[in-house]
């Protein structure tokens, strides 16, 4: 009964910390505010929604049976479907999910402050993007890891399940090519992180076959392992930066890195998934947490202030970074901190057919998610420590504030943001780069964020070192998502094929599994090229759509998820996943109608190609940028074709969705559920689970 009363006591005061924590945040104006309250706020809620929110749903809506045997023990077979244990599988989990969104996305949201994506980071993941994906973890599982799109034609109905499948497909395209423009970003001429993330595949190739054949379940031999070369690439990454023979190896352009990242992406979606991908993204989430976590310590140590304002004037849509105000684009930009689609493919793509036991979704569905936008926050803080100024001078492109570092220091000290040449000069110096203006995507203003805590709290002298090790780290990141991403892309069209012909739905059936890798990573490697050649970076092209795309995704994920609930005689639950949807539904419909229709050539798509179309007529445009204005054109055309065909899918599953609910509230006859039968797991000993 005592210790009862006193865990009582100790979650009251965690909640009342964290309700002290948020207000303080939200209601701080024209002061600095201390890293540390956000920091506060963010495990507290975290820890409260974990504790209480996610057991209620594992115990009372999803009802998970330990008992009860996995995709992975009844259909393994070597290759996808391999039983795996569990801090594997959370490791490849985490990896996978965590990409360029919970990095990027807060960095680049940071031009409206630091208060409003905070906030949605911390409310949307508890109430959104975590239950999102411990829920659709749980259905894939119970369906022998079906891919979304074919669990949305399967339980929802013909129309709504095509129009789910199909997509979903094209959305997971866009959101890949985003991945990898990202990472060609961060290694772009930096020979640094292209050879520290070049070492890491042949690593985890040596971990998986260490794990597998040399010596199978020493788990914690093949981590010991691992990280230490992954500890000695990024060592070697310097020594390979400083030495001029082997630099140029290294330091290349962005179209041959998009190349290489599509060679990578084939290699990764065709090898078993133990050789590469598992091994790989369990490494790389020692290379994540520890950062995060170090990351944590010293700010912990530091306690910084967070420079940017609570709420800059760019609530207005007039941000210097990307066009369109607060409502909706912040909670599109910010996606994987806080809710994304994305995960809703990794939680029924790869995960699923891993998995050796129910009791485990919790953690890694609702867990992982939670670990994502603790990331999410720290980079928010890493973005924000930083004078206003310097953020604007990294982030802000040279269309917007001029080529030369003058024009680009006046436009920025005319917002109100005291910035100088000399101050731009010493950081680039500082950080072992040459300039860091117009650094745009989010990843080197993040890198200089980082990198002045570290140094700050472990040595200011390794400046250099730190930045480098943050660009590294930020590589890794994304291009873990990368490669799950095209696997799990290959499994989606493998599914809808499979609908056609029954061979070409085998995830094993090596002809299906070239031929399907081949056309996903050919979709992707489409937009990736052209957000390499697009002059202002690809960001403004490909970062709203990806925004957009993911959200409307998880809106799908979320409208079977609440279909399977009513079908399963849990209406009275269904609010769980209905009500997040209805806020998706509605901030995707309005951010699509303005990236579509606006008239402000940095909002719409259409209306930015149309400026840029009479620019050229008009030979208003320079050379360098005339020669592409073709290609610009029609992709901002693209764009906004793929962003109303986003629209209809979405509406058309949720109308069929809709639908199914009324007929089966009515008693009418609907799909029945595709659940496999109950089997009992044999994998009951806790030396074979743990």
């Amino acid at each position: 009964m005592m210790n009862k009363n006193l865990r009582i006591i100790a979650w009251l005061a965690v909640a009342l910390l964290g309700a002290f924590a948020v207000a303080g945040i939200a209601l701080n104006r024209g002061e600095s505010i201390n890293a540390l309250w956000i920091i506060t706020a963010a495990v507290c809620v975290y820890a409260i929604g974990y504790r209480f929110y996610s057991a209620w749903i594992a115990a009372r809506v999803l009802v998970i049976d330990e008992t009860r045997a996995t995709p992975a023990e009844r259909l393994d077979n070597g290759r996808d479907f391999v039983p795996t244990n569990k801090w594997i599988v959370f490791g490849h989990h985490f990896a996978a999910i965590a990409g360029p969104g919970p990095l990027i996305g807060p960095t680049l949201a940071a031009q409206f402050g630091y208060l409003p994506g905070t906030l949605w980071i911390l409310i949307g993941a508890v109430l959104g993007g975590a239950v999102q994906d411990m829920v659709i973890l749980f259905f894939s599982t119970r369906r022998n890891g079906r891919s979304l799109g074919q669990m949305a034609r399967d339980e929802i109905g013909a129309v709504g399940g095509t129009a789910a499948l199909i997509g979903t497909f094209l959305i997971m395209i866009i959101l890949i090519a985003v991945l990898g423009l990202v990472v060609v970003n961060a290694m772009k001429h930096s020979p640094w992180a292209t050879s520290t993330v070049a070492a890491t595949i042949p690593i985890a190739m040596i971990v998986g076959i260490y794990m597998r054949n040399i010596r199978p379940g020493r788990v914690l031999e093949a981590s010991i392992i691992g990280v230490v070369l992954l500890l000695l690439s990024v060592w070697g990454g310097g020594w390979i930066n400083n030495h001029e023979g082997l630099r140029a190896w290294f330091d290349h352009d962005g179209l041959p890195l998009a190349y290489a990242i599509i060679v990578y992406g084939f290699a990764a979606a065709v090898l078993p998934v133990w050789l590469l991908l598992a091994p790989r993204d369990y490494l790389s989430t020692f290379m994540k947490l520890g950062t995060i976590l170090l990351l944590a310590i010293a700010i912990v140590i530091l306690r910084p202030e967070i420079h940017m304002p609570a709420v800059t004037q760019f609530v207005d849509g007039t941000g210097p970074i990307f066009g369109g105000k607060l409502f909706p684009f912040v909670f599109i930009t910010i996606a994987c901190g806080a809710i994304s689609g994305f995960h809703a493919l990794i939680a029924s793509g790869t995960t699923p057919k891993l998995l050796m036991n129910e009791r485990d979704i919790r953690m890694i569905g609702y867990g992982g998610m939670l670990l994502e936008s603790f990331v999410a926050i720290m980079a928010m803080i890493a973005a924000t420590v930083l004078e206003p100024g310097v953020f604007f001078a990294i982030n802000s492109p040279a269309g917007v504030v001029g080529k030369e570092a003058v024009d680009a220091i006046a436009k920025i000290n005319s917002w109100g943001f005291a910035v100088t040449v000399e101050q731009m000069e010493q950081l680039a110096k500082d950080m072992g780069e040459t300039t860091l203006f117009a650094r745009t995507g989010g990843a080197p203003s993040l890198a200089v964020g980082m990198a002045s805590i570290f140094g700050s709290a472990f040595g200011k002298h390794l400046l250099a070192l730190w930045y480098h090790f943050a660009i590294m780290f930020e590589a890794i990141f994304i291009l873990t998502t990368l490669d799950a991403g095209t696997r799990v892309g290959r499994f989606m069209l493998q599914d809808m094929l499979g609908n056609f012909n029954k061979k070409l739905g085998e995830t094993s059936y090596m002809p299906s599994v070239v031929f399907t890798s081949s056309v996903v990573v050919a979709g992707w490697g489409y937009f990736l090229y052209i957000g390499v050649i697009d002059p202002n970076g690809g960001v403004n092209i490909l970062w709203p759509l990806f925004g957009i795309a993911n959200q409307m995704l998880a809106a799908i994920a979320l409208c079977v998820a609440t279909g399977i609930l009513v079908k399963s005689g849990k209406l009275k639950y269904a609010w769980v996943t209905g009500l997040p949807l209805l806020w998706l539904v509605v901030v995707t419909t309005t951010a699509a109608y303005e990236k579509v229709f606006s008239t402000d050539i940095r909002v719409g798509f259409l209306a930015a190609a149309d400026d840029m179309a009479a620019k050229l007529y008009s030979g208003l445009l320079p050379p360098e940028k005339a020669a592409v204005a073709p290609q610009l054109i029609f992709n901002q055309h693209l764009d906004a074709y793929l962003t109303l065909f986003f629209v209809a899918v979405l509406w058309v599953v949720i109308i069929d969705m809709l639908r199914l609910c009324m007929r089966y509230l009515s008693g009418k006859r609907v799909l029945k559920l595709s659940e496999v039968p109950h089997e009992p797991s044999r994998m009951v000993e806790d030396w074979v689970r743990d």
